[in-house]
């Protein structure tokens, strides 16, 4: 006999609302909508879920986990020069697979989660502050080895190449033929020297 193990709706129902709240929105999409994805029940759905907004935190959970731990374990990477981890970290957030109204599934998710779903937009806030914190430390760190100039702000920097990034993504979601974000990046490298 061929049992599902018992996580597998979760999951199933999980991966159809990930899918569906970045390419439609959360806003739009329903409960059924995730039924009639996953071919799970709605009954299924809620033993895990208690409500569209505990489905869009797990979700954010889960990219949001995902993410950072890549950003962690490219910042680790003490033995590649400072200047080649930034760039790692900036390809593995231009690089995202995943097909979203937005260009890129954070920002997609903020602006369609509800003003008044705090928990939600707070993961997502707390995700952002973390990558800045990442990027301030590399620019630092790339500042005291020699790396960059001396000059350079590690946290208004940051905060630019985050800006850049981020708007990079929607620009580059909103015309696809667009080299914005290659230009960008080799941009904000010239700048750090």
């Amino acid at each position: 006999m061929n049992a599902k193990p018992k996580n597998a709706n979760r999951e199933i129902a999980l991966q159809a609302a990930t899918t569906l709240f970045l390419s439609k929105g959360y806003l739009v999409t329903s409960m059924d909508d995730i039924v009639t994805e996953s071919k799970v029940s709605k009954t299924n759905i809620y033993y895990y879920f208690k409500s569209k907004e505990e489905l869009l935190s797990a979700i954010i959970e889960r990219l949001t986990s995902r993410y950072e731990a890549l950003i962690t374990h490219i910042a680790s990477k003490t033995e590649l020069p400072v200047m080649e981890r930034l760039m790692r970290l900036m390809q593995v957030l231009i690089e995202q697979d995943i097909d979203c109204l937005g260009g890129c599934p954070f920002l997609t998710l903020y602006t369609q989660t509800p003003l008044d779903s705090a928990a939600a937009r707070n993961q997502i806030s707390l995700f952002f502050t973390k990558q800045l914190t990442v990027l301030e430390q590399l620019l630092a760190e790339g500042i005291a080895t020699k790396e960059f100039n001396d000059s350079l702000q590690p946290q208004e920097t940051a905060a630019l190449i985050l800006s850049t990034i981020e708007g990079g993504l929607f620009l580059q979601h909103a015309q696809p033929e667009s080299k914005i974000m290659q230009q960008s990046l080799h941009t904000l490298a010239s700048m750090l020297k």
